[in-house]
């Protein structure tokens, strides 16, 4: 499947630049016996339905049209906008994250917690820097980045 995905990004990737579209993630997973090829896009300012409608059927004639056809099997395409929670992956995303509030859930407990939510405050590649409420008190608190699980944009109530 990692071939497929792969092969597709390739071809996809110029239809989603040419727009000023930012391609956030992909995956292609098989679910229930059902293939799926997710394609997350987003934009600066956000993108609405009718951006990712006709995103969709420019990459979905893209797909329709490559020789050899590089699925195996029958897939449904899905395009969607990754939404306000985000996950933060790359470099550009770590950016927008500074001094945003983000969810984080660790590979193994760090100070008697595996989630946090709170403000980047700064990352380097080996840690990160939040800022966390513990009860009526703010707190700083560093996580080695080997421990993240994953990284999201949070909303903070």
């Amino acid at each position: 499947m990692a071939k497929v995905k792969d092969f597709v990004l390739d071809e996809i990737r110029p239809i989603i630049a040419k727009r000023n579209d930012e391609l956030v993630d992909t995956e292609y997973v098989n679910e229930k016996g059902q293939n799926y090829l997710r394609i997350y896009v987003d934009r600066e300012n956000g993108i609405d339905m009718d951006e990712i409608a006709a995103l969709s059927e420019l990459i979905s004639a893209k797909l329709d049209q490559l020789q050899p056809d590089p699925f195996p099997d029958p897939y449904v395409l899905e395009l969607s906008s990754p939404g306000i929670e985000r996950p933060i992956k790359t470099a550009a995303d770590w950016q927008k994250a500074l001094n945003q509030y983000v969810h984080v859930n660790l590979y193994q407990k760090v100070e008697k917690q595996k989630e946090y939510e709170g403000t980047l405050k700064s990352f380097t590649d080996s840690e990160i820097e939040l800022v966390v409420k513990i009860k009526t008190r703010k707190k700083v608190l560093s996580l080695p980045r080997k421990l993240i699980a994953n990284i999201r944009f949070a909303i903070e109530f």
